[in-house]
């Protein structure tokens, strides 16, 4: 792992459409560590560590996210590394019960 971490918040149609998994599944095959997680408000949150440019390609594909999500907007700040501590033990990326 090296470089940089961000904190992701995507609203909109983010909830019931596979954008978890479809996170899960595109950070892994960019080899970034992180987690993402379901919010009681709608939202999705995800943390992204790794080199800073594929993190930017993260981001930008969590604009578009899946075939069925609609994001409607989304914050991307800078994260920090007490946040990655919120995965699983062993696991790369996980995925995270809802907060």
């Amino acid at each position: 792992m090296s470089g940089a971490i961000r904190h992701v918040t995507v609203r909109g149609r983010v909830q019931g459409v596979g954008y978890r998994a479809w996170v899960e599944d595109e950070a892994m095959s960019r080899g970034l560590d992180g987690w993402v997680r379901n919010r009681r408000d709608g939202s999705v949150e995800a943390v992204f560590s790794g080199a800073e440019d594929v993190i930017s390609e993260m981001v930008e594909a969590c604009q578009r996210g899946p075939a069925l999500a609609r994001v409607d907007a989304m914050q991307a700040d800078v994260g920090y590394p007490d946040l990655l501590k919120l995965r699983r033990a062993g696991e790369q990326f996980s995925v995270l019960p809802t907060l």
